[in-house]
């Protein structure tokens, strides 16, 4: 555990003043954590939910197969899930999926949190379904089926055929040394999990918004939902994963060593790559997102100056929470938090970021 530097803990208090209740920043520079503290009652122990902040890790499993030469991104993902093909969907690939750009973004309308977890029901509808738009032509963020998608594709590639849970557990956290990060948390973990509120929360879109195909209403985005038991236990690849910033942190890490010998360094490289069109509105989310052509964000918006495109990879979460790593820099950085937030007239977390930053200057 590492002491809390009093830039640290004067952000964590700004982000206290601004609303937060309980916070926690982790950073790591390569491999040495540098940050490590929270502020608030759920304690140093607290996990919690990080919506899809979960997609950079479920990304690192589909890069780190297809540097172990299992999965050829530009090849079909037919190839390797042949009931895949149907509808007008031979062609689409895990490039296409990991840049949200596959044209199908939509997820079973019938996912309540009680079914969550039903990994064969929802893979097998998401293999029979039409896609919305032509594959590779429409920037449309797969705010779920991202998730299955990818983890459906590493299990199959994995000789081992491991549940895509255990895949990351064993493949991903255990070398890294990571301890508190899960895709289904184990009943010991429950009652660490911190309860997310959302006091000011948006009114819902529209019924007939986009973002009802991508993100059923009976499994929002929302308190409601993700303070489930049920919906923590479950193995959501896009939206599910549950940690603290420490193993965020480290698992970031990895891009922030541009691969630290998991992964190429040109693969990362490749990463910070706009996805074509990137500055063309989403049609899911209704603005343009800075989404790369590996899967992972090319800004850090809020938390890094000018969102820094060019040498940052990021995931943000619902509601806040966010991951990042300075490749330049070496630097890796994760908050997470229980109180979701929109949009604000100042960020929470820009002290916190501007904080860690001067903090990794001091180490280097």
């Amino acid at each position: 555990m590492t002491e809390t530097q009093p830039e640290i803990a004067a952000a964590l208090q700004r982000a206290v003043d601004l609303g937060e209740r309980n916070v926690q920043v982790a950073a790591y520079l390569g491999d040495e954590l540098i940050v490590d503290a929270h502020i608030g009652p759920a304690g140093a122990d607290a996990v919690y939910p990080l919506f899809s902040t979960s997609k950079a890790f479920t990304a690192l499993a589909v890069h780190l197969q297809a540097e172990r030469g299992l999965l050829d991104l530009d090849a079909p993902l037919a190839e390797v899930w042949p009931r895949y093909a149907a509808a007008g969907k031979a062609a689409v690939t895990p490039a296409q999926v990991l840049a949200h750009r596959a044209g199908v973004p939509q997820a079973p309308a019938w996912l309540t949190p009680q079914r969550l977890g039903d990994w064969e029901a929802i893979t097998t509808a998401l293999a029979e379904v039409e896609p919305l738009y032509p594959p590779g032509t429409v920037n449309a963020y797969h705010s779920l089926s991202f998730g299955w998608l990818l983890g459906e594709t590493v299990r199959r590639t994995d000789p081992q055929r491991r549940p895509f849970t255990r895949f990351v557990a064993e493949e991903l956290c255990a070398p890294l040394g990571v301890e508190a990060l899960w895709f289904g948390i184990p009943a010991d973990v429950a009652p660490r999990v911190a309860t997310l509120d959302f006091p000011d929360a948006p009114p819902p879109p529209p019924p007939d918004a986009p973002v009802h195909l991508a993100v059923p209403p009976p499994v929002a985005l929302m308190p409601a939902v993700f303070n489930r038991r049920e919906t923590q236990a479950a193995a959501v690849p896009a939206v599910g994963a549950v940690g603290d910033a420490r193993s965020a942190a480290r698992l970031f890490s990895v891009l922030a060593q541009r691969g630290r010998g998991l992964l190429d360094p040109a693969r990362v490289e490749a990463m910070l790559r706009p996805r074509p069109d990137v500055d063309a509105v989403d049609v899911v989310y209704g603005r343009p997102l800075p989404v790369g052509a590996g899967g992972l964000w090319i800004e850090a918006p809020g938390v890094t100056a000018a969102g820094r495109r060019g040498d940052v990879l990021s995931h943000p979460g619902a509601g806040g929470t966010v991951a990042w790593a300075e490749l330049d820099h070496g630097l890796a950085v994760a908050i997470c938090h229980d109180r979701m937030f929109a949009a604000v007239a100042e960020h929470p977390f820009a002290a916190l970021g501007e904080a860690v930053r001067r903090v990794a200057a001091e180490h280097r």
